[in-house]
């Protein structure tokens, strides 16, 4: 579950995000595409290419909105907040400031908004959410 605290992560991004897919994937099979979607307001159609080779653009918000559907998660403010405070926490443990994980990054996020995002200050895309955890924990020892 992406709101967990990550000690490892795959190669590259795209792997990480594919990983946090089929969780969320898991989630709409068990929960049912129609439930889900009733209950977060997220189009069906878009809930259904969650998991395919074109995954659908979510934000952290929906992301965290999917995965609280599942049986023993915490509800979605909870697991964005959990989310975002295992980055600060992870950029601690790295001992990594907004300028180190800018540089690293795959994607184009200036430190501001790196910051703002991670405080939850602005909104973050899932994209960018996996990206931003791919890049803290690869650089963590």
């Amino acid at each position: 579950m992406f709101y967990e605290q990550r000690m490892s992560v795959p190669e590259s991004p795209a792997e990480l995000r594919a990983e946090y897919d089929d969780d969320l994937a898991q989630v709409l099979e068990t929960r049912g595409l129609e439930h889900v979607s009733m209950l977060t307001g997220i189009d069906e159609d878009r809930l259904e290419s969650i998991g395919t080779a074109e995954p659908p653009s979510l934000s952290l918000e929906e992301a965290a909105q999917i995965q609280s559907q599942g049986s023993d998660d915490p509800d979605p403010e909870t697991i964005e907040t959990m989310a975002c405070e295992h980055l600060l926490l992870g950029m601690s443990t790295a001992v990594l400031d907004v300028d180190a994980v800018e540089s690293e990054l795959e994607i184009d996020l200036d430190p501001k908004e790196i910051q703002q995002k991670i405080e939850r200050r602005a909104p973050m895309s899932f994209d960018e959410y996996v990206h931003v955890q791919h890049t803290i924990v690869s650089n963590t020892p």
